[in-house]
């Protein structure tokens, strides 16, 4: 009979409901580099060329992170969005390397 005694006067815990994360699911709203490359479907070293040369994406330095907005990379990424080939209206993702004065002017 004591077992039945504990067991009817247990001390119950209250429920607790917990809020949903807002951000669950959501991918991060900033990249380090790999991610940001991964993300691009392109090289760690081809994404650091970029930025020294200055034809990637827009990055922020936080601290002496590098971080890349995911907005950003799809902007950079559309740039050189294309219907077909013989398309006149799209613009030109230059490659990781110095640009001539003629590409530089094309900007």
């Amino acid at each position: 009979m004591t077992r039945c005694r504990r067991r009817q006067h247990a001390v119950r815990k209250p429920k607790v409901m917990l809020m949903p994360d807002p951000m669950a699911g959501l991918p991060p709203r900033l990249l380090r580099t790999p991610d940001a490359a991964r993300f691009l479907g392109i090289s760690n070293r081809t994404l650091e060329k970029h930025r020294t040369y200055g034809t990637g994406p827009v990055y922020r330095k936080m601290g002496g992170r590098v971080v890349y907005a995911v907005e950003d990379l799809q902007a950079w990424s559309a740039i050189g969005a294309r219907k077909s080939t013989t398309d006149q209206t799209a613009q030109r993702v230059f490659p990781a390397r110095r640009l001539t004065a003629a590409e530089r002017g094309a900007r």
